[in-house]
């Protein structure tokens, strides 16, 4: 009796000041006996038992402004209710809810899902709130948000993703650390960080950007992270099923279905997507399977489990590159029939939360990756040369990989003002295994060595350690200003073991000698990089945010012996550093408006690049090593609005304009290469605009993007003219126009679009090999229906 006595309950309600709406996830916190809790969905919270006295409770959220309280405990329960202002630090719940109906664009909040975002630049697009081509991943609607995004669009069929921006090569996004909910899902972080594998868009809920500066918390790049957060499972209801099905022009064929529930402590999302067409251009059939599961169990109300199942792959053929005359003739031909590309791709990650209490939570990661990529064709340095039906070149990677990566994630009070802290660790371990020689001269898709034991003329294995550390900080000084420092240790260690090798012929194409030289590399390196993020609210609705970050690429040596017949491998490169650094100024979502206007600056130091040059026999070739210098700097503008809703607040009509414009200027400051200081960096147009409009009426939405990118150059002396080989040179600028609709009536969901509005010939692409080389046009008009049923 007498310990009941000397205890109080204390209880409450914590809401927003602005709508009245109840906050989930406030931490609760009471200084006396360091007892804390968290708020539920009805803004709720209930310590059982504190002691009498005087007593302090901080409750703070990451989106308002903290709140402090001090009362006495007589033994009567206590029962507060409070109100909370917002800290302008992002969108408050009903807000997101909103902005995700009308714009399909948001950002990330401050702290959020063991990662701290405060004070850097972040994008997040919402797939399922766009009028766009989902069924063909149509990079350039779904990323259309996101400025300064430079967009390979050489595949029509959405199978694989590239993108870059700001001067980094967009090949297979490989300048960006490339995730799904959070796990590596390239071919080899550190050998080989291409993307081979994309999610179907249609089984995303999110696509999460975080710019090179942003953040240590996902590596050294130079790009910084892509994350792909697949759907959720649905929370109230044992199945849901959705069927998608869609057609379009040139053979388009594509079946998604997708299934999602919750009983009892587990819940799943799992979907099968097929995939087939013929291409724009002829030679270019493919077909596509991709499966994924997810399973989550709540072991209890502080700790959960998951599971990731992924599995893709596909057969290509690749109709190969064209010249620039072979373009301006017909940018539809191919002369190449017997050139194949397979893919296999399986990825299990497995997943563990805990919340040990409202101020502290943790979360591990385990994932592997068992892979190949095969690549099969005739590809002479002369793209118009006719198929002699020789034995085609074969090149196979096969990459099997795992890691491990853990944080903890720390919210503390420094004086009166939270902080957040989140430490972590990374372990990776890859190995990569690549063989290139003469294969089958036939036709079909046989990705067998014609004689492995004579024929392999290059055979490398590629294992690779990487072991990293980081802590990063939010330092909330008061509710307007904070500073986010950060700090990432690295080793790295890359090992090349294997052999190249030559076969001589002679003019009757018989073999007169074979060559192989072995061949032993190691490189481990060790260092650490910094950043600084700093975010000031001077104005409801609006944040000016800046952050540097050191940044760092180390070479991959899976790409520095591979025979390719239009081009040279430097062998003493040198690894990539510079730093990054942007400054900006953002509104907070609305349900009417958004804007971001942001400058950049990026200082590439040893950068790897492409050359122009003429061998002994006047080929024109091109050397592949670190060309220099480069600074690249520019101005990043986004801004989006429903003017309708501004002009009519209450109208059942909605009418969004954005724009996208980004402005750049680069140049090689230095270089030991003559004619490449002062040149413009190649990847770069000078002007990047993304523009559109989408109307709705309740269920009814269309929406009409222009897009316009300026003149860009493929390597560092600008060359303009590809010659014979069709690599190197200019990619001319060009302007696009998408159309698209939807429609939802019930369980029913109609959706049209048509890509290439005017039918614009253009190309984004000279491909250096494969699926080239050479010019690789873009698809011409298309069109597109899809029809969705949610049972």
């Amino acid at each position: 009796m007498t310990k009941t006595l000397a205890q109080a309950q204390l209880s409450g309600i914590i809401i927003s000041k602005k709508d009245s709406l109840p906050l989930q996830g406030c931490t609760i916190y009471v200084t006396k006996g360091a007892q804390s809790t968290t708020s539920d969905e009805q803004g709720k919270f209930v310590i059982p038992t504190i002691s009498l006295g005087n007593h302090t409770v901080h409750i703070s959220h990451p989106d308002f402004k903290s709140y402090q309280h001090s009362f006495k405990a007589d033994g009567q329960p206590v029962i507060l209710k409070v109100e909370l202002h917002n800290r302008e630090n992002d969108l408050q719940e009903v807000t997101v809810t909103e902005k995700q109906s009308d714009f399909g664009y948001t950002r990330m909040r401050g702290v959020e899902n063991m990662g701290i975002y405060e004070g850097k630049k972040t994008e997040v697009i919402l797939p399922d709130k766009l009028v766009a081509n989902l069924a063909t991943n149509n990079a350039r609607q779904v990323y259309a948000r996101v400025p300064g995004l430079n967009i390979y669009e050489n595949d029509g069929a959405g199978l694989q993703l590239s993108i870059g921006g700001r001067g980094l090569d967009p090949n297979r996004s490989s300048n960006f650390n490339v995730r799904q909910n959070g796990y590596d899902i390239s071919a080899d972080a550190l050998g080989y960080p291409e993307s081979y594998y994309t999610p179907p868009i249609e089984s995303v809920g999110r696509i999460q950007i975080i710019r090179g500066a942003a953040s240590l918390q996902y590596g050294t790049q130079f790009g910084g992270l892509l994350n792909f957060v697949m759907k959720k499972p649905v929370e109230n209801r044992k199945m849901e099923l959705v069927v998608r099905q869609s057609s379009g022009s040139f053979g388009f064929y594509n079946s998604f279905t997708s299934a999602s529930g919750t009983v009892g402590k587990l819940s799943y999302y799992t979907f099968v997507q097929y995939k087939r067409g013929d291409g724009w251009r002829s030679n270019s059939h493919f077909n596509n399977v991709t499966v994924f599961s997810n399973v989550n169990y709540k072991i209890s109300e502080k700790t959960k489990v998951g599971i990731d199942i992924t599995h893709m792959n596909y057969l290509a053929q690749q109709p190969g590159g064209q010249s620039d005359d072979m373009f301006k003739t017909n940018p539809r031909q191919s002369n190449r029939e017997r050139n194949w590309f397979k893919v296999n791709w399986n990825m299990l990650a497995l997943n563990f939360d805990h919340k040990f209490n409202s101020m502290n939570e943790f979360n591990l990661r385990l994932f592997g990756l068992s892979a190949f990529r095969y690549s099969l064709g005739f590809r002479p340095n002369r793209v118009a040369t006719v198929d002699d039906n020789s034995e085609r070149d074969l090149i196979k990677g096969n990459f099997t990989n795992w890691g491990a990566e853990a944080r903890y994630l720390k919210r503390h009070y420094i004086g009166k003002m939270q902080s957040v802290l989140l430490v972590g660790s990374r372990y990776y371990h890859g190995f990569n295994h690549s063989l290139q020689g003469a294969g089958s001269n036939g036709k079909d898709a046989n990705f067998n060595f014609a004689d492995a034991d004579k024929l392999v003329t290059y055979d490398y294995r590629f294992p690779n350690r990487n072991v990293s550390v980081f802590a990063e900080n939010v330092l909330y000084v008061n509710d307007l200003f904070s500073v986010t420092p950060g700090v990432r240790f690295e080793y790295i260690n890359t090992i090349a073991d294997g052999y190249y090798g030559n076969i001589s012929r002679d003019l009757a194409g018989n073999i007169i000698n074979i060559s192989k030289t072995d061949e032993y590399r190691t490189n481990g390196r060790q260092f650490v990089i910094a950043g600084l993020g700093l975010s000031y609210k001077p104005a409801p609705y609006l944040d000016m945010y800046g952050n540097i970050s050191q940044n760092y690429r180390s070479i991959t040596f899976s790409d520095m012996r591979i025979s390719n017949p239009s081009s040279v491998i430097d062998p003493n490169m040198k690894d990539e550093k510079g730093h990054s650094l942007d400054i900006g100024i953002r509104s907070y979502q609305t349900s009417l408006y958004n804007f971001d206007v942001s400058g950049f600056y990026l200082n590439y130091n040893n950068r790897i690049g492409e050359v122009q040059f003429y061998d002994e026999s006047n080929r024109v070739l091109r050397k592949r090593g670190n060309v220099g210098r480069a600074v690249i700097m520019g101005l990043e503008s986004y801004g989006e609005a429903d003017f309708l809703r501004l002009l009519m607040p209450k109208t059942n009509f909605s009418g969004v304009l954005f724009t996208n414009i980004a402005v750049i200027h680069s140049t090689y400051k230095e270089s030991e290469i003559v004619g490449v200081k002062g040149k413009q960096v190649e990847f770069v147009p000078k002007f990047n605009i993304k523009s559109g409009v989408r109307f709705g009426y309740k269920n009814l939405k269309a929406s009409f993007q222009y897009t316009h990118l300026s003149d860009q150059f493929t390597e560092a002396t600008n060359a303009v003219d590809g010659g014979v080989t069709g690599v190197v040179g200019l990619i001319p600028s060009y302007t696009i126009m998408d159309a698209s609709i939807s429609y939802e009536f019930k369980k029913l969901r109609f959706e049209g679009s048509v890509n290439n509005l005017a039918n614009s010939m253009y190309f984004t692409r000279r491909a250096t090999g494969y699926p080239g080389p050479g010019i690789l046009p873009s698809d011409g008009r298309g069109f597109y229906l899809t029809v969705q049923v949610k049972i």
